[in-house]
């Protein structure tokens, strides 16, 4: 994490949840209203984990431009019809019985082998989820297994090198998410910065997620600047500083 020059900003870039929201809910009046503040004096850009479409709606439809699926995923605010228009989308197909494979190596490996549902949940874009209570594990379980993700953390290297084409992120209480590589965060905003004409030395980053394994990890190691947040009600004194 680089400090940053408050008068040199332009573009504040956002997490959702654990950031913004509580995981998976709306986008509160509060929070709202500060968003409309800062929009008056930068430019705004969510970068999120999700899907672009998802990310609007928790956000009730708020007017902002959004980087989803760690950069896969692009979409634009069209203010005069109020929609979200995708403008990039990628899919990148994953080799599925590989997968599988290697995470049911890695279950007999470390005693994960009793789960319910799927194995692995594999998505339309590439991306892959590695649930290790299962994708119908009940909430109450998935909830108390790794609060502090000390347990997956602990073979968090192991998984990277099992799955070397994708980037692997600690996510929620008790699953992997993998992305192909290149994508993370701090290459889709690269990307982004570098087609808008906007320097690194221009941006602050807001996120929660920003420890090892962390989804917002890769931005907070880069060279942007960056407000970290550990809990999602303190979100208005935490970018106070750029008001």
């Amino acid at each position: 994490m680089i400090e940053f020059d408050k008068n040199k900003v332009k573009l504040v870039v956002f997490d959702l949840d654990g950031t913004l929201t509580q995981h998976r809910t709306p986008l509160s009046d509060e929070h709202r209203a500060v968003l409309d503040k800062l929009s008056k004096k930068y430019k705004l850009l969510m970068a999120g984990a999700g899907m672009c479409m998802r990310i609007f709606g928790q956000m009730g439809e708020y007017p902002i431009d959004i980087l989803g699926s760690y950069g896969m995923q692009y979409a634009e605010y069209n203010p005069e019809t109020k929609t979200l228009e995708i403008k990039e989308d990628n899919v990148i197909p994953c080799d599925r019985e590989s997968i599988e494979k290697r995470v049911t190596m890695l279950r007999k490996k470390y005693g994960f082998t009793e789960f319910k549902g799927d194995n692995v949940e594999f998505h339309s874009s590439g991306c892959v989820t590695v649930p290790i209570l299962g994708t119908k594990a009940d909430i109450k379980d998935k909830l108390s297994f790794d609060p502090d993700r000390k347990k997956r953390r602990a073979i968090y290297e192991e998984v990277k090198a099992t799955f070397p084409e994708f980037t692997v992120f600690v996510s929620g209480s008790s699953s992997f998410d993998m992305v192909p590589a290149p994508y993370n965060k701090a290459y889709a905003l690269a990307k982004y910065c570098d087609e808008s004409g906007i320097s690194h030395d221009e941006v602050v980053y807001v996120g929660d997620d920003y420890g090892p394994g962390g989804n917002d990890e890769s931005v907070y190691l880069a060279d942007f600047g960056y407000l970290t947040i550990d809990d999602y009600r303190d979100f208005p004194e935490v970018v106070k500083v750029l008001l």
